[in-house]
């Protein structure tokens, strides 16, 4: 497990040079991540597939070649724009949802990463 010390946004930085250094199958990297696409609670799991704009994942792939990593995408709801400073706004601003509702989101979006690599349903 990878807790980069960066920000979202540069997270390839951390991530690539740990998946070179321990010689990591890409199918093996698995990722959690907020995603404005999904309504607040929703968890999808991915394999590849586009960035949708996410910064985080725009660097993930250019650090790691690919976007054909696994990804758990938990839905953190989309603002009513698509202005492009709003959108940051929203995603870097506090929750509207209560630490309760919010807690509850990370605590399930961790089961399911844990069951994913016990099970390894997703990752070979």
């Amino acid at each position: 497990m990878l807790l980069p010390q960066t920000y979202m946004n540069d997270a390839g930085t951390s991530v690539g040079p740990a998946r070179g250094a321990l010689k990591i199958a890409l199918e093996r990297v698995l990722v959690l991540h907020d995603e404005i696409d999904l309504p607040f609670g929703e968890i999808r799991v991915r394999t590849g597939g586009g960035l949708a704009g996410h910064n985080g994942l725009r660097s993930l792939r250019a650090a790691l070649g690919s976007p054909g990593f696994t990804r758990v995408r938990a839905g953190v709801g989309r603002p009513p724009t698509t202005d492009p400073e709003l959108v940051a706004a929203y995603v870097l601003g506090r929750f509207r949802e209560s630490g309760a509702e919010v807690s509850e989101l990370a605590h399930r979006a961790a089961d399911i990463a844990q069951r994913l690599v016990e099970e390894e349903a997703v990752l070979p």
